[in-house]
């Protein structure tokens, strides 16, 4: 009898938003709810995985292959909170070679050797870096090895300039069997404008928000301890936020092409909520000042 397919989804963000915080959650929930899932990380600082794993690195698969020309694909892959199968694909030496040929490399050697069907698993989740969407970093969305793309992005311009250039990337790819985006994880949301900022930006390039995820100092503490917000603090409310969001990818069947902004649509769109907030801000001074 043929084992299922497991559902592939890729998770994408800028360098430091808060995109292997969200994704190990994600995870962890996951888990929770009984699922098989494998977190697959495709930065190469490889630190996707540690709060899964009690603060602890594990060696990447490009870290084996400098070591032995043949791999078994075993040797990458770890075990975390709630049984999930973790594994970092690493990059180069720093200032040498792709960084996105680790992704590759691991890639083709879980393909390989028929590990995704072995494990019988129910999720792969890829937690990639969002910054650039071009080699390697573009594999889980050129090649079509995730049926669906979600990104994180706060409402910070850079977050959102991120985003915007991964549309452009799915965009491109979309016509010739890639992946497409089931919508944005938005992140550190704590105020009406940054919920705001993000609503319209998803308007404009006719996408959605997934889940609102705020700031919490939950999270902070959690990480300090090398967990995740579900292990560490499984009845916060923040723990409850990233269960909701869990489920809601989960459930997600649907993903779609998105529009994004061309350069001057976004800086113009950008300037236009930059003099949107100093009216916000004259008007609190005026209420304060009545």
């Amino acid at each position: 009898m043929a084992s299922k397919k497991p559902k592939q989804i890729a998770i994408y963000g800028k360098g430091g938003i808060g995109k292997s915080t969200t994704t190990s959650n994600i995870s962890a929930a996951l888990v929770e709810a009984g699922h098989k899932v494998m977190q697959f990380g495709c930065d190469p600082k490889s630190d996707s995985t540690n709060t899964l794993r009690g603060g602890e690195y594990i060696p990447s698969v490009l870290d084996l292959l400098r070591q032995n020309a043949r791999v078994d694909a075993h040797e990458a892959i770890f075990r975390g909170f709630g049984g999930v199968y973790c594994v970092e694909a690493g990059g180069p030496q720093p200032g040498v070679g792709c960084a996105g040929r680790g992704i590759i490399s691991a890639v083709e050697l879980l393909k390989q050797q028929n590990i995704f069907e072995e494990l019988d698993l129910d999720y792969v989740i890829y937690d990639v870096l969002g910054d650039v969407v071009c080699g390697g970093f573009a594999v889980p969305v050129r090649e079509g090895i995730a049926e669906h793309v979600f990104t994180v992005s706060s409402s910070d311009f850079m977050a959102i300039y991120a985003a915007n250039n991964l549309f452009k990337g799915i965009q491109t790819y979309s016509n010739k069997g890639g992946a497409l985006l089931g919508g944005v994880i938005a992140n550190s949301i704590n105020t009406d404008f940054h919920r705001q900022i993000v609503d319209d930006f998803t308007r404009r390039t006719q996408t959605q928000v997934i889940e609102y995820v705020p700031r919490s100092l939950t999270v902070t503490q959690a990480e300090l301890q090398g967990k995740t917000t579900i292990e560490a603090a499984p009845n916060s409310e923040q723990a409850e936020t990233y269960r909701r969001l869990a489920r809601r990818i989960a459930e997600h069947t649907e993903s779609k092409v998105p529009t994004p902004l061309n350069q001057q649509e976004l800086r113009d769109w950008s300037a236009g909520w930059a003099d949107h907030l100093i009216e916000i801000e004259r008007g609190n001074q005026l209420l304060a000042a009545s």
